[in-house]
């Protein structure tokens, strides 16, 4: 079994349409929350009646349950259609940003939009609409980009950052401290509103 496949059983999603490199594995792999749909049976019952509402909710059932999203340890995927296929990807060195939206149903029902931009777009080139729990997804790629990013030593944490900044302080500290030992006077400035200077000698203690 291929690991797309493994991912598809676990996430309830056909993966059958997807076509990976050999080094590529499905980090996440789901599609829109089926209670969307909720909105296309409030309308379309009413209607069944006159047919149209019978339409109405087998539209937008087969766009729900033929709409797939992956994340890979490479790029995004978004397949939609159906009648037709239409599948789009965007690698991970290419994302520029990711954010994710709630509606007030969303938000009551924990679906929302995670939207991806790319360098040098032009606004949102991939939406991942109505996925549950948005917010994990957002994460799950922001996790992924960031540990590629960081294993090719594009990326630094912020405790990197300030760990070499801690160094070099200790650097300069040092450098000063050994300067200073032939002896010497400071002048120190105090934030006092009368801007007073004080002296004192480093061969003295203040």
């Amino acid at each position: 079994m291929t690991t797309a496949e493994t991912a598809a059983g676990d996430a309830e999603v056909d993966l059958a349409w997807l076509s990976l490199d050999d080094d590529e594995t499905v980090i996440w792999a789901g599609g829109p929350d089926r209670r969307t749909l909720i909105p296309a049976f409030v309308v379309g019952l009413p209607l069944s009646i006159v047919l149209i509402g019978l339409v109405i909710i087998a539209s937008e059932y087969l766009r729900v349950t033929n709409t797939h999203y992956v994340v890979t340890n490479r790029a995004l995927y978004e397949k939609t259609g159906v009648l037709s296929r239409d599948v789009k990807r965007i690698e991970h060195g290419k994302v520029q940003d990711i954010s994710y939206s709630q509606s007030a149903l969303g938000t009551h029902f924990g679906y929302g939009t995670v939207e991806v931009s790319t360098a040098g777009g032009s606004g949102v080139e991939m939406a991942f609409k109505s996925v549950p729990d948005p917010r994990a997804v957002q994460q799950h790629i922001s996790d992924r980009i960031k540990r590629e990013r960081g294993d090719s030593g594009t990326d630094r944490t912020t405790d990197d950052v300030l760990e070499e900044i801690l160094t070099e302080l200790r650097a300069i500290r040092a450098a000063v401290d050994g300067d200073g030992n032939g002896g010497g006077r400071s002048t120190v400035e105090t934030g006092a509103t009368d801007d007073h200077h004080y002296e004192y000698d480093e061969d003295q203690s203040v």
